[in-house]
């Protein structure tokens, strides 16, 4: 089952057209979401930075498209499937329009929800990925369906052997890994991309950032990362909506401890739970 619109349809008779925006020219926004005990986490800002993402490419929103609509449509999706633990994807999309015809700036909106899985992997290396750079823009922020250069080193790290991969922008300083935000733990200095170096706005880098903010155990700072700090850090971990906190254990020959992201992810657990 999918909800297109927020009508619920068997995926058997769901259809995309040839002229799908989304489909021809990545013409799309979307958020993943997490739903767990039929709770959708952090609703108030995937669904504020989904808008946010819309409104930056110009999509026109339904003005009946609210917090609550937003967070009723997706629980509605779950529970047709029945599913009380899920792993969701919303995306809005351009309607049809543009080239041949005159394009419009009115969207459409797909829910997809399937089981959750938020393993968390106990060995976990990573490497570089060179071949291809994220361009540190502000349109690089934005969840969109431009993902070509993601899939490409997906590829490259299943072919080699690796966990995941670590993006670099067109200056070669670190953005953030494939599928989530990049954190370096050095002593009670911990350091992530600037928003300013083409890295995803994720919502647990957000939720994260206002917990250390507060703990007066660490100093944050959002900055240029340069990949030989890889080297120098205690630990490094990746963060994205579904498994939270994914600490790395090994870049090339540097062996990585988890102390300071098992901290972290109790803190961030207790944050979802109350939010």
């Amino acid at each position: 089952m999918i909800n297109y619109n927020g009508q619920i349809i068997p995926k058997a008779n769901a259809s995309i057209s040839l002229n799908n925006r989304g489909f021809k020219y990545g013409d799309s926004v979307f958020e993943t979401i997490k739903v767990k005990n039929k709770k959708v986490y952090f609703a108030e800002d995937h669904y504020f930075r989904l808008m946010a993402s819309a409104r930056m490419l110009r999509m026109n929103v339904p003005m009946n498209f609210t917090l609550e609509y937003f967070e009723s449509e997706i629980l509605k999706l779950a529970a047709a499937i029945g599913l009380a633990n899920a792993r969701v994807r919303f995306s809005i999309f351009r309607k049809e329009g543009g080239l041949y015809s005159p394009l419009t700036n009115d969207s459409d909106f797909l829910i997809e929800a399937s089981e959750l899985d938020e393993t968390i992997k106990e060995d976990y290396e990573v490497e570089l990925f060179k071949d291809h750079y994220v361009y540190s823009g502000l349109l690089s922020t934005l969840k969109s369906n431009n993902k070509i250069l993601n899939v490409i080193a997906s590829i490259f790290k299943t072919e080699n052997g690796y966990d995941n991969c670590l993006l670099l922008n067109e200056k070669k300083q670190l953005v953030e890994a494939i599928n989530g935000n990049l954190f370096l733990v050095k002593g009670s200095t911990i350091l992530t991309p600037a928003m300013t170096e083409g890295c995803i706005k994720g919502i647990i880098r957000k939720k994260l950032l206002e917990i250390l903010k507060k703990d007066p155990d660490f100093d944050i700072r959002e900055t240029e990362i340069s990949p030989f700090e890889l080297q120098k850090a205690d630990e490094v971990f990746i963060t994205n909506a579904i498994v939270g906190i994914q600490p790395v254990t090994k870049y090339r020959r540097k062996i990585y401890t988890t102390e300071v992201s098992e901290k972290l992810r109790k803190k961030l657990n207790a944050l979802a739970l109350l939010a």
